[in-house]
């Protein structure tokens, strides 16, 4: 899975891990030491929150090998977005940025020297801003609330934006872009609809077995 803060990755990757019969593996989050402290100071906390996210989802990554079939709740590709604002903001500094780089470099040639480790499909869940805000509100994180730092409105929007120019240029897999805001996941009739999407691009993908390709489905 891939997407904004707010799309619903977690969400949907309980519901294909259940409906697909995968193994689920999450990113860490709820159990991160760090992202609390990030929030109410980002300058202090931006790059070991980075290294941090990147070291447990590379690590994810390499557990989920174990599994013939599994669901990641968010993929390693992204992260350089959140890297890259960090560093647009003045959160890192151009040496952790460079770090940063290198470190993702070392692990994205791991990656690409054994093609298991790359997933056979990204699902990107798109979305819209206003969706996004509604849904942040509703997971109740208090870290992640604009009422309590106005600060993240701004954060958001721009953060919104790099994934609307990320999704455009990427090209590292296949891809099959969700409109979460068009469907509810909790809704048997769309359930059944985002399965067959999915199901029926996974067959595609594995009778074919050609050059990523991106799909675009709305409802």
């Amino acid at each position: 899975m891939a997407g904004m803060i707010g799309t619903g990755k977690s969400t949907y990757a309980e519901f294909l891990s259940e409906q697909l019969g995968s193994s689920i593996f999450y990113e860490s989050v709820v159990d991160n030491p760090i992202l609390p402290d990030y929030y109410k100071n980002p300058k202090r906390w931006a790059f070991p929150l980075q290294i941090y996210f990147l070291n447990t989802r590379f690590k994810t990554i390499r557990e989920a090998r174990t599994s013939p079939d599994n669901v990641l709740d968010r993929s390693l590709y992204e992260d350089l977005i959140f890297a890259e604002l960090n560093f647009d903001s003045g959160n890192m500094t151009q040496l952790e940025f460079d770090t940063y780089k290198d470190l993702l470099e070392t692990m994205m040639n791991e990656i690409d020297k054994t093609p298991k480790l790359r997933p056979d499909l990204l699902v990107y869940l798109d979305s819209d801003f206003e969706t996004v805000l509604s849904r942040i509100r509703q997971r109740g994180r208090s870290y992640e609330q604009i009422e309590e730092n106005p600060e993240l409105l701004a954060y958001y929007k721009t953060l919104h934006a790099k994934y609307k120019d990320w999704i455009k240029a990427y090209d590292k897999t296949p891809v099959l872009i969700i409109e979460s805001d068009q469907y509810n996941i909790f809704n048997t009739d769309d359930q059944k609809q985002l399965l067959t999407i999915i199901k029926r691009e996974l067959t595609r993908l594995d009778s074919l077995n050609k050059e990523p390709a991106v799909m675009h489905e709305t409802h």
